[in-house]
């Protein structure tokens, strides 16, 4: 890995007063950081006081000096400190993540090497090779505190965050944003290195405090990035996908489940597919992408790390009645995607120690509770689908169903699409860098304000967001996502021009492709959450290559997952919350390795009472492995309808109106069907349309949406490095009958009964099946379903 990869010989990237390397010199008194552009036509100094061990004492040269003045300005510093040494050449670095101090001096963190692991619209995306802790003060008696064994032990356990692996950044571009929100953004002088996809953020709260800018500072984007140039039919195109894990409810696997007060879940990343088309130098950049979430169930819910049980027991806290931190949850789905909050929950319903039922039972408690107190166009729409028993079933039709539910969560919310001048949303990133007080000469200042004229060209927005869940959101979550970014990569090549054989057929290379790029993601982000790479069952299923050696190679993953939860999850969880500022040396708190698992684990009512201490009588149900916390009560109070804190833009409703919170995927044919819909619903849409208004993506939509088709195909990939360096049914079995009553269904009749929020009694609703579909999502799928069994194979 070079610490300045050479230039990509395409084309030229957009050039902006932006400190790219610097050198860190230091005389006995002062570190000297001296910073330059990428094309050395400026210089800048950073002086940092190394005389008080105990305070942050920085001042920033506001100076723009040239390479002569320079050179002249560090012989004058090396003179004057001659009697101690002069100046000393310290490191080269590219970027400074933060400062840091336990129990003794501050340290200095710096990225010593870079790689550029792709661009977007013309920014170049770097990713963290090597880091470097600095300690800034001089050695002297009162930093001998730096020895002492507690220092060394904040010290490791810091250090135990390896910023090497799966940290990224970018010089010009918003990484912590997803493509729309950078393009669409209109405010200016908005701190932005506070977002919770910043892992650094405490780290640079005191730099960014003292300079009031992030000139000197790098914002750190902690998951996943990959990109791959391809071509398909002699037409060339730039896939990129990229994870960003939340740090808000960050930690390992056990340590870190459901909820937390704020509506942070744990293990909550937002995964973005980004598909540009490669157009000669000085056009518009035609560029689209889909943003999709997972996350922990949001519900108060833990497990206890055991040794002797690979599946601890399951243990739910019902102390949150009106769902207050779900809420919460889904509020800030809707003030980051837009209205359209789409679920698709993958939990099992028929595992032999109800672990994942019960999961599943409360969690569609509390999207009813929601949504029957929630205006229509704001309600949660949600879809069951046991992903687990159906791929037992059968591989090709579980991931086709998982195609047809993503393909129709994309007709809700869309896709962003847009043409972009190349370095798009740079000057607001320059601006916003100075906290709206940029220091620039008058030719960057016209170059700026030139560039603010290009303005991209928008022709289609996102307005929601498909989240998907399981027990872990890992290995299934992973397949279920590929689906989608499957379904949603068809659209997005078509929205772009480019033709061709479907991609949604798992024997087209670019799906084998995308395939690959997922499989990466969800290896990341597993060793991340779970400390092993993702179980390769469903993934080998698919490709046909589910063997005794893969089966093997599972086994051993499953062994290595248990052995990190059991034995290096406490410490991990240490190192994390001390990197994230969560823990650390403060007044009258106890050091992270002094708290037992339960404080580690802790979460507070809101007037800060440990909950652990609030627990209901534990009693067991179904088997030993299930610990149920209070009762499943369904008369809650309704409360008032929460104003929406955005609105959608196409107005399309997908309604989850049944007591029971999801519409039931349960597939019992390779013709599967639903039969969940409000009777106001059947009056407003029409017998093969079920959502009026999604018309904007009828356009792109047809055969080839839907995998099993056989093509010749014509495609290459090149990765970025290489470049660069070169609905469902409802059963009888429904599982919300034990929990709700009000809704029922028979076996041998399309007959249900729903109550209403009002608890008025419940009216039967008969539908006329058709070939065993019944409503209107039903008649959607079985027009897809024919056009299947019609095409050619």
């Amino acid at each position: 890995m070079g610490s300045e990869p050479r230039e990509d010989p395409r084309r030229e990237l957009i050039d902006l007063p932006v400190l790219h390397k610097l050198k860190l010199y230091s005389t006995r008194t002062t570190f000297y950081l001296i910073g330059r552009d990428e094309k050395k036509t400026f210089w800048r100094i950073l002086k940092i006081d190394r005389t008080d061990p105990k305070e942050l004492n920085l001042f920033e040269d506001p100076t723009r000096y040239t390479h002569d003045e320079i050179s002249q300005l560090k012989k004058w510093i090396s003179r004057g400190n001659q009697e101690h040494g002069g100046l000393r050449a310290e490191t080269t670095c590219y970027g400074i993540i933060g400062f840091v101090r336990f129990l003794g001096p501050y340290y200095m963190l710096v990225i010593r090497k870079k790689k550029k692991v792709g661009e977007i619209c013309g920014h170049a995306i770097y990713g963290v090779a090597e880091s470097q802790m600095i300690m800034v003060p001089y050695p002297s008696s009162e930093t001998r505190v730096s020895g002492s064994a507690a220092e060394r032990r904040y010290r490791k356990l810091f250090n135990m965050v390896d910023l090497s692996k799966n940290f990224y950044f970018s010089y010009t571009y918003r990484l912590m944003y997803s493509l729309q929100r950078n393009i669409c953004n209109t405010e200016k002088g908005k701190i932005h290195d506070n977002s919770m996809f910043v892992w650094n953020e405490y780290l640079t709260r005191g730099i960014r405090g003292i300079l009031k800018n992030t000139v000197w500072t790098v914002a750190l984007v902690y998951g996943f990035f990959e990109q791959i140039k391809c071509s398909v039919s002699n037409e060339e195109f730039v896939l990129t996908v990229i994870a960003r894990r939340s740090r808000r409810y960050a930690g390992t696997r056990y340590l870190r489940r459901g909820v937390n007060e704020q509506g942070s879940v744990a293990n909550e990343v937002e995964i973005e597919q980004i598909v540009s088309k490669e157009v000669p130098e000085g056009k518009k950049i035609p560029i689209t992408s889909v943003v999709q979430v997972r996350g922990s169930i949001p519900l108060f819910w833990s497990q206890e790390t055991s040794v002797f049980n690979p599946q601890p027991d399951i243990i739910l806290n019902n102390t949150d009645e009106n769902y207050a931190a779900t809420k919460l949850h889904f509020e800030n789905l809707r003030q980051r995607y837009g209205k359209r909050i789409i679920i698709m929950n993958l939990l099992k319903t028929g595992d032999k120690d109800h672990r994942e039922s019960i999961l599943k039972a409360a969690f569609g408690k509390a999207i009813w509770f929601i949504n029957r107190q929630a205006k229509k166009d704001s309600r949660l729409k949600a879809i069951h689908y046991d992903l687990n028993k159906h791929f037992k079933s059968g591989v090709d039709g579980a991931f086709e169903q998982l195609c047809v539910l993503g393909k129709r969560a994309l007709d809700l919310i869309d896709l962003f699409f847009c043409e972009a001048p190349l370095g798009i949303g740079a000057e607001s990133v320059i601006k916003d860098s100075f906290f709206n007080n940029p220091i620039l000469n008058q030719d960057e200042e016209e170059t700026i304000q030139e560039n603010e004229a290009l303005k991209a060209d928008i022709h289609r927005l996102q307005s929601g967001v498909l989240r998907t869940n399981c027990v872990d959101c890992l290995d299934r979550t992973n397949v279920a996502q590929y689906s989608h970014g499957l379904v949603a990569l068809n659209h997005q090549l078509r929205t772009l021009g480019i033709t061709g054989p479907p991609i949604v057929d798992k024997d087209n290379p670019v799906a084998k492709k995308l395939m690959e790029v997922y499989e990466n993601a969800g290896d990341a982000i597993a060793i991340q959450y779970a400390g092993s790479e993702a179980h390769t069952k469903m993934f080998s299923a698919l490709r046909g290559e589910w063997n005794m050696m893969m089966k093997h190679r599972d086994i051993i993953t499953a062994v290595r997952r248990h052995y990190n939860n059991a034995y290096q999850d406490g410490e991990k969880q240490n190192a994390i919350n001390v990197f994230l500022g969560k823990s650390g040396p403060q007044l009258g708190r106890q050091a992270p390795w002094e708290l037992g698992s339960d404080q580690r684990n802790t979460r507070r009512t809101s007037s800060n009472l440990d909950i652990e201490t609030l627990r209901p009588k534990i009693s067991r149900s179904f088997s030993d492995n299930l610990l149920l916390l209070g009762e499943l009560n369904l008369e809650e109070p309704i409360l008032e309808n929460p104003e929406p804190s955005r609105e959608g833009l196409n107005g399309v409703i997908w309604e989850t109106t049944s007591e029971s919170g999801f519409i039931e995927a349960e597939p019992t044919s390779p013709s599967f069907h639903s039969a969940i819909v409000d009777e106001d619903h059947l009056r407003r849409t029409g017998s093969r349309q079920m959502l009026q208004g999604s018309s904007s993506m009828s356009d792109f939509l047809g055969q080839d949406d839907v995998p099993g088709f056989s093509h010749s195909y014509n495609a290459r990939f090149t990765p970025a490095d290489e470049m660069f360096e070169l609905c469902s049914s409802v059963s009888s079995d429904n599982m919300f009958t034990d929990m709700d009553e009000s809704i029922t269904s028979t076996t041998d009749t399309n007959i249900l009964e729903f109550h209403s929020s009002s608890n008025q009694p419940g009216r039967f609703i008969e539908f006329p099946l058709v070939d065993g579909y019944s409503n209107e999502f039903t008649q959607w799928v079985l027009h897809e379903k024919s056009s299947l069994s019609r095409a050619p194979r």
